[in-house]
């Protein structure tokens, strides 16, 4: 175990907390450039903004020229007005625009037999590893890789290695990965290490990453009332950080419920949720939650669209959220050669329906309910259903409104998952 440093406390890390395990953790270092790696404003409640801003300051005090690569991975970039709010004052012109389709470098390859073997042999098309070329630029005498752990639909729990392959990674390997990860199932997977889309990204780590300086941060937080509590900060250069960051994010980032959801309702922060691709996190973190013939509704104020860019707009206009055969049989036709160059896009498809088992309704403002039907949803008014379940007064869980109907509420997505006891335990 080499320069493995940790904090934690069940209310919450301060602010100077973070600052001496940063600062222990650059003890005896030499150094003239670091790049900082961090997520983007959709990992907003990660604190990762508060870590690459007192690491910039650190750095910059000791005259080290510090870049910062946000891991968009298909994202849209970070603008000005998000850097300031998640990062404070770090100087907008250090941030560095990643290009998932152009601005890559070429590792090597995993092998079809490979993940034929940790895929059960459900997936044998080999992956190309790819890395935006600053990972691999020689001047970095650092790179901190920074991020969340926390349960994720692709590998099982988000962070760690995630953030270079998909992060900073090329469509090659994120449209594969993500493929991956759906036809395994991602009910086998959420919540749990050693997925077969983590052993990918363990084994490019290892193969091709293994001379870079790389230091990994990671965190394990909560945001009630959209307050961050940083429960656990573990840094180090090996896989120790990660799998102690699991084991605290299992036990603050998933929540059981004894029985099956009939009514959930989850709202979607307008500032972090603008598209489908986005939102469906509230699909993802409750499926294994949900009960058979349940109603999943979806208060979206701010959605606008459903790609994170236009190409894969149009693709889930074009193919809808229709369930996980109805995508592979789309897949498979020699005609839709769009969705094969977009795996990452034909997985999220598959991500994002019930497959008929429980009913996905989004309350939208900004996007026609007609539009949201021909992707395969149901659709209600925002304004309406915000009235009946008013995210303003509806506690975290279960809610009982006038009525007598009972509802279990949900205001960020995105930091947990929501899991049925019984079903978890079957699908083990």
């Amino acid at each position: 175990m080499k320069n493995f440093v940790y904090a934690k406390d069940e209310n919450g890390l301060s602010r100077e907390e973070i600052a001496r395990a940063l600062a222990a953790s650059l003890e005896g270092k030499n150094l003239k450039h670091v790049l900082i790696i961090p997520p983007d404003f959709t990992r907003f409640h990660s604190n990762a903004g508060l870590i690459t801003n007192i690491y910039y300051h650190m750095l910059r005090e000791r005259g080290v020229e510090v870049d910062i690569l946000p891991a968009l991975g298909t994202h849209v970039p970070v603008t000005r007005e998000e850097a300031a709010a998640m990062f404070g004052d770090v100087p907008f012109e250090r941030f560095i625009v990643h290009d998932w389709r152009h601005d890559v470098v070429q590792l090597g390859e995993i092998s079809s037999d490979f993940l034929a073997e940790i895929s059960e042999g459900l997936w044998e098309e080999p992956m190309q590893v790819e890395i935006n070329r600053l990972v691999m630029d020689e001047k970095y005498d650092l790179i901190l890789s920074v991020g969340q752990i926390v349960p994720h639909e692709v590998i099982g729990m988000a962070g760690h290695t995630k953030n270079l392959f998909v992060g900073v990674g090329g469509s090659d390997m994120i449209n594969k990965s993500h493929m991956l990860g759906a036809v395994y199932g991602m009910e086998r997977m959420m919540g749990r290490d050693h997925t077969p889309v983590r052993q990918v990204f363990d084994y490019a780590w290892k193969k091709y990453l293994a001379e870079r300086p790389l230091l990994f941060v990671l965190t394990v937080c909560t945001a009630p009332g959209g307050q961050i509590h940083t429960h656990g900060l573990f840094i180090g250069e090996e896989r120790d950080a990660l799998e102690a960051a699991i084991k605290l994010a299992q036990e603050k980032n998933m929540d059981f419920v004894e029985h099956g959801l009939k009514k959930c309702v989850v709202y979607l922060d307008p500032s972090e949720f603008r598209t489908t691709w986005l939102g469906n996190k509230s699909v993802y973190r409750t499926r294994m939650a949900m009960a058979d013939g349940g109603e999943l509704l979806v208060l979206a104020p701010g959605i606008k669209r459903f790609g994170e860019d236009m190409q894969v707009d149009a693709l889930i206009r074009k193919y809808g959220y229709r369930g996980r055969l109805h995508t592979l049989e789309k897949f498979n036709e020699q005609e839709n050669q769009d969705l094969r160059d977009n795996m990452g896009a034909a997985a999220h498809l598959i991500h994002g329906s019930s497959d008929g088992r429980f009913t996905i309704t989004y309350a939208v403002k900004n996007i026609s309910q007609e539009e949201i039907r021909s992707v395969g949803f149901q659709a209600a008014d925002y304004d309406a259903m915000a009235a009946r379940y008013n995210p303003e007064t509806l506690t975290y869980g279960y809610n009982t409104l006038p009525d007598g109907e009972e509802i279990f509420f949900i205001p960020n997505p995105a930091l947990g998952l929501w899991i049925n006891r019984e079903r978890f335990a079957q699908e083990g």
